[in-house]
């Protein structure tokens, strides 16, 4: 390490080569003066002049590491969290991806993107109305992200420490992921059924117990799981890529695992737009299960689409090729910033909450 103040001549406060000095003098006096500062500080005036440890620039903020030991409880609770507000923020634009996934909509609902959906939405049909059936999909949220993220880190740890030891694993990550979807999807279906009904053009439910009724009565329990097994097909997948990207990346930006907010929203933005855009056929499938559009029924001989290969031949049948991709661009609005909330929300909130347990265990 250098001195501060160091010339070219030798070390910072030494006598430099000149004229009455040879450069072989000034070299050795200058390697004495080294060596005398690597010294303690009762080595005398040598000692007094070591230099102060300069921090490395690149080292960034210096975060506290993320906990290791969180508990099931702290990753609910923060599952919990992350997962009403990023329902919550985003709920606007899910709304608008709902109704540009639509294979036929009404002249009135046809939109050129997001923001001038939005716009007409709420010039057209009122300020509250993206918001429809938010309250619904909190509730759902809640209970399912704390599944979700809670089977994902201890199935996470458990598969790592088989395959790769004192490690990470992308295929344990992958298939953590894949786990935890089953039982957040669960959770979830309900919510996400009747919620894209009420999110639909020209809905005619206003209240969320409106929807629940009508479609028990009509038809039938099931109905509330007829998009499940889709759900699956797109989730599974949707949430391998998604979560071995965001490990991926994490171990580029934050390879330490310190709690760093700038590295969890960027690599949780990024995980989300690419498992978005390769899922979309399967999300446009998902929602044609869930909506049953009656332009759709009447090219269908049952009368309902139920499963994923009728949904799948349903959209080639009404809208070609280019019908899976209906709402891509709103799909990927959405995620990039809705796994950005969840990841730096519930990242932080496990944090809080693992180090408010430490500190009280501490004074006890």
């Amino acid at each position: 390490m250098e001195l501060e103040g160091r010339g070219a001549g030798g070390v910072a406060g030494g006598p430099a080569a000149g004229p009455g000095r040879s450069p072989g003098e000034s070299t050795l006096l200058d390697g004495w003066l080294q060596r005398g500062v690597g010294r303690g500080a009762g080595s005398g005036e040598a000692g007094a002049c070591r230099p102060p440890v300069r921090q490395d620039p690149d080292s960034g903020p210096d975060y506290e590491a993320l906990p290791a030991g969180a508990t099931v409880t702290t990753h609910m609770v923060a599952g919990a969290v992350a997962g009403i507000l990023e329902h919550c923020v985003m709920y606007p634009i899910d709304c608008v991806k709902t109704r540009m996934q639509s294979l036929q909509p009404d002249p009135a609902a046809r939109y050129r993107n997001v923001l001038e959906a939005l716009w007409r939405i709420i010039r057209t049909e009122g300020l509250w109305r993206p918001m429809r059936g938010l309250n619904v999909t909190a509730t759902g949220a809640g209970p399912a992200h704390a599944l979700y993220f809670a089977c994902y880190e201890k199935l996470k740890k458990t598969l790592s420490d088989v395959i790769h030891p004192g490690g990470n694993s992308h295929i344990a990550n992958g298939a953590a992921g894949c786990v935890a979807t089953l039982l957040h999807d669960a959770a979830m279906n309900p919510a996400e059924v009747v919620k894209q009904r009420m999110q639909m053009y020209n809905s005619p439910y206003h209240r969320v117990t409106d929807c629940v009724r009508a479609v028990w009565q009509n038809e039938g329990a099931g109905a509330f799981y007829r998009s499940y097994t889709t759900q699956l097909t797109m989730n599974v997948p949707f949430q391998a890529i998604h979560f071995m990207t965001y490990e991926f990346l994490q171990e580029h930006f934050n390879p330490q695992r310190r709690y760093n907010p700038s590295s969890h929203v960027l690599s949780g933005a990024c995980a989300g737009a690419v498992a978005a855009a390769a899922t979309t056929p399967l999300d446009v499938c998902k929602t044609l299960l869930n909506t049953q559009e009656s332009l759709a029924l009447n090219s269908n001989i049952t009368g309902h689409i139920t499963g994923m290969a009728s949904a799948f031949r349903t959209v080639y049948q009404v809208g070609g090729v280019t019908a899976y991709f209906r709402g891509v661009q709103a799909r990927v609005i959405y995620q990039i910033p809705s796994t950005a909330i969840a990841w730096s929300v519930y990242e932080f909130f496990k944090y809080l909450i693992t180090k408010r347990q430490e500190e009280w265990r501490a004074g006890k």
